[in-house]
């Protein structure tokens, strides 16, 4: 079900539902593509108008971070979970390991890839790469990874590349790719290959994941979260406040949940 959040769209779906999605997909080889929506993506797309439009062209626009589950709330949208992007590629594997699926990544270093893939089959013994490539070609050699991707026979790519390159790169080239599920992952492979460590559970359903980036990487992470976490937590607050304006004036409230782009 696609709903509209303050102008973003989002799919309210569950980690189950979406699995299921996914695995239809690759079963009848009809294109699905995934965007995980969390708060620093929210906010770029506030500014930048060809990765908000990559977005809503998109398949599915999961709730991926808890500022947008709880924001999602707040406005009156019935968000029952997330759908975090580094888990959802942790059930996927395992579906592609169970079923036979074969999955291609793209993204990160060569060394955080093989480390990636080298635990993933730990994991999951009987789990086949399609293939990979590292995030770090130039322009000019994206014909070539796309001829990659194409000719690997792939049933699933997982992207570990910044935004908006990924959406980017997408955009251009995901009619010619012949995957049927793709999926972007953010920061997932370096995750999965150990080099950085998932914060607890309970920190996780505190919301407080981001304060856990800061604390391992904090020359990286602090002034991302810093700017983007304001400027989400003004954005919200802004919004809130013109829907009880609304509410006491009698006008419509926000837009309800409309029909998913999927399978569309």
């Amino acid at each position: 079900m696609r709903a509209s959040f303050l102008a973003c769209p989002i799919d309210l779906l569950t980690m189950a539902e979406t699995v299921e999605l996914a695995c239809g997909a690759m079963r009848s080889r009809r294109r699905l593509q995934h965007v995980a929506l969390n708060v620093a993506k929210f906010v770029k797309m506030r500014s930048d108008p060809v990765l908000a439009a990559d977005v809503a062209n998109s398949d599915i626009v999961s709730i991926d971070g808890m500022g947008i589950l709880w924001g999602a709330r707040a406005v009156g949208l019935p968000a029952a979970s997330r759908v975090a992007g580094v888990d959802l590629l942790a059930e996927l594997l395992a579906v592609c390991a169970r079923e036979g699926f074969k999955p291609y990544f793209l993204g990160a270093t060569q060394a955080v890839l093989h480390q990636a893939m080298q635990r993933a089959r730990g994991r999951h013994p009987s789990l086949v790469f399609a293939g990979w490539h590292d995030g770090y070609f130039r322009p000019e050699q994206e014909s070539d990874v796309v001829r990659d991707i194409r000719s690997s026979g792939a049933d699933c790519l997982f992207i570990g590349m910044p935004t908006p390159r990924k959406e980017r790169f997408l955009a251009a080239h995901r009619d010619d790719l012949g995957v049927a599920f793709i999926m972007g992952v953010g920061g997932a492979f370096d995750i999965l290959a150990g080099n950085v460590r998932r914060a607890p559970a309970r920190i996780q359903r505190l919301g407080l994941e981001w304060l856990y980036r800061i604390y391992q990487e904090p020359g990286r992470m602090w002034w991302r979260y810093a700017t983007t976490n304001t400027l989400f937590a003004g954005i919200l607050a802004q919004a809130l406040i013109k829907q009880a304006i609304q509410h006491t004036l009698g006008a419509p409230g926000p837009v309800p949940p409309g029909p998913s782009r999927i399978g569309g």
